[in-house]
């Protein structure tokens, strides 16, 4: 069982780092997943969005400490705009993810779940890479 995040499938400005070690454990994940299915172990990998936790708080602090007096400085500021305040569900969520895909006779490869996850997902699948950079910059503006 694999903790990653809808982060490892979609990118968002001034969070490349963050997307860079989803994205790898999105991909080891897979790799391991073939690797020992001939052992009848089973890989999952569960996909939060946004969930509450202090993570969001410590992300805003450390992009404003980064790039907040930069030429980035109106894009740390809309970021923080547009995630400040959001009512996030609580991490039960994805504990309950856990238990299911556990419990699971077959489980699924991936579970996913918390705000905006299965939507952000969904937009990912149908909009070409473009258009999805540009909803995505939508909400990165003054």
């Amino acid at each position: 069982m694999n903790i990653s995040s809808i982060g490892g499938k979609v990118a968002f400005p001034l969070a490349g780092w963050y997307h860079a070690s989803k994205f790898a454990l999105e991909a080891l994940s897979d790799s391991l997943r073939m690797e020992v299915k001939q052992f009848g172990i089973d890989v999952i990998v569960i996909e939060p969005g946004g969930i509450k936790s202090e993570w969001a708080d410590i992300s805003n602090e450390k992009m404003t400490a980064v790039s907040g007096h930069t030429a980035y400085k109106d894009m740390v500021a809309s970021t923080q705009k547009a995630t400040t305040n959001l009512t996030l569900p609580e991490p039960i969520v994805i504990a309950e993810l856990i238990k299911e895909g556990i419990e699971a006779k077959q489980p699924k490869t991936r579970y996913v779940g918390g705000y905006g996850a299965k939507s952000i997902l969904f937009l990912r699948k149908i909009l070409s890479d473009k258009l999805f950079q540009k909803v995505i910059l939508s909400q990165t503006k003054g």
